[in-house]
């Protein structure tokens, strides 16, 4: 576990702060790291026995791709999380798979994007002989066929974005030049520029993940939490508390 204490930029004195009773702890991207998933909340569940108030947890996306056991992760978000509540948003992997479920023709495009680990821990079979065409029509058939309704009703549930206090939580970013609530849903999903660049503080301090940094950062108007956690074994949670940050890691 790792503690940052920042105060705010030198040109804004209010502080960022969530509300007073209220510890709140926002989850990276997963990535079909099942493992990584339950070290975490354990750790999570250690830490929290110390709360004295509301717990909150925030996932922030991309539950699913590239690691070998997404399957495992939504059966895991699915399963109750007594005395917390809970806030699921969608990354833009999640949108990709649903994207497939609807057109098949999506499958050349969606299958590098780590797709092919999903479907695997589904039990999707991918036959290499096929024609690109015949491919595609086969494995959204067996993805139709094999995916639990429980599940594709999460994946449809999943909100864009959750604002807590002084924090603005999304999978991706926002577009620095637009109001929070007149953002656009696939820039919340998968902007990079010119959010990530951005040098001064928006209307809220902008809490995500989708881009990998090798160590959590901490600028002015946002924290990026996206360790990979698929290749680096770093699962990361943000630990906010009045005024405070922490974080808890594994790996």
């Amino acid at each position: 576990m790792f503690g940052f204490n920042r105060s705010a930029p030198a040109a804004d004195t209010l502080p960022v702060r969530v509300p007073t009773g209220i510890r709140a702890y926002a989850i990276g991207d997963i990535h079909g790291r099942a493992d990584l998933l339950d070290d975490l909340l354990a750790r999570i569940e250690a830490d929290a026995a110390s709360a004295t108030g509301e717990k909150h947890l925030i996932f922030l996306g991309d539950y699913i791709d590239r690691g070998r056991t997404s399957r495992q992760v939504i059966e895991r978000l699915l399963a109750p999380f007594p005395g917390y509540q809970i806030t699921f948003l969608m990354g833009n992997h999640e949108a990709a798979l649903l994207h497939f479920l609807a057109h098949p023709d999506f499958w050349p495009s969606f299958a590098p994007y780590g797709a092919v680990e999903t479907l695997l821990s589904y039990g999707v079979r991918i036959d290499p002989k096929l024609k690109a065409k015949a491919q595609a029509e086969e494995v959204h058939a067996q993805t139709k066929a094999l995916l639990p309704a429980s599940h594709v009703d999460f994946l449809t549930r999943l909100t864009l974005s959750h604002t807590l206090g002084d924090y603005h939580f999304v999978h991706a970013g926002v577009h620095p030049e637009k109001p929070l609530d007149a953002q656009d849903g696939a820039d919340l999903m998968r902007i990079r520029e010119p959010f990530l660049s951005h040098a001064q503080r928006l209307e809220k301090m902008v809490v995500h993940g989708h881009t990998i940094t090798e160590e959590v950062e901490f600028h002015p108007h946002r924290i990026g939490i996206d360790t990979g956690a698929y290749a680096t074994g770093r699962l990361t949670a943000l630990v906010l508390e009045d005024e405070t940050r922490r974080l808890l890691q594994t790996g």
